[in-house]
């Protein structure tokens, strides 16, 4: 008999994704019917926000492949000064622009394209801010974990102490060259909170 995630929507009904904590707390949010989409279960979202919590109210944060934005408006929610959702799927991208306006999150923008090409442009292509929390939540896949966290660090991404969230295959090895602070393995996906070590 299969389950699923609590938080995910019965069968038969369109995917739906709920904030957890916040401001915005239950509220439901549509998910965009993307192939490969695959929304954090409640319980995988509320262990990573556990962990954030301290840091996050008054944070720039930039979510990356972001996808349903379940990441980036969870911490919108709690609190965070100023969230960026970088997606290129025009599906995925409708519905992002959708929730935003359905939440009236005036702290959130969203950046139509990919996050690839955004990042080795530097962060002079949003902007100039550097960020102090970062969701790197790519397909799986893909191979694109590891060019996305040398694109941070080089091109002026990264606050000082700044956090970077990866979620990633679970048999692939951990990112080199970053300290891992926290990890959980769940299914088929392992979450890494890293920082850049200090010199």
């Amino acid at each position: 008999m299969s389950r699923r995630a609590r938080g995910a929507a019965p069968a038969g009904r369109p995917a739906r994704v709920r904030i957890i904590g916040g401001a915005w707390r239950r509220r439901w949010l549509p998910v965009a019917p993307v192939p490969g989409l695959r929304p954090s279960a409640d319980a995988q979202r509320e262990t990573l926000f556990n962990w954030l919590q301290p840091e996050i109210p008054g944070a720039a944060v930039l979510d990356l492949f972001s996808g349903t934005g379940a990441l980036g408006l969870e911490a919108a929610s709690r609190g965070a000064r100023f969230v960026l959702l970088v997606e290129r799927n025009p599906v995925a991208l409708r519905q992002l622009r959708d929730s935003v306006a359905l939440l009236a999150a005036e702290q959130v923008g969203v950046h139509p394209g990919d996050a690839q090409r955004l990042l080795d442009q530097g962060c002079q292509a949003a902007g100039g801010m550097p960020f102090d929390l970062v969701f790197l939540d790519p397909p799986f896949g893909a191979g694109r974990v590891g060019p996305a966290l040398q694109a941070l660090r080089e091109g002026g991404w990264l606050a000082p102490r700044a956090l970077v969230y990866v979620e990633q295959e679970a048999a692939l090895p951990a990112p080199e060259g970053w300290e891992i602070l926290r990890e959980r393995v769940g299914g088929q996906a392992r979450g890494l909170l890293l920082r850049v070590p200090e010199a």
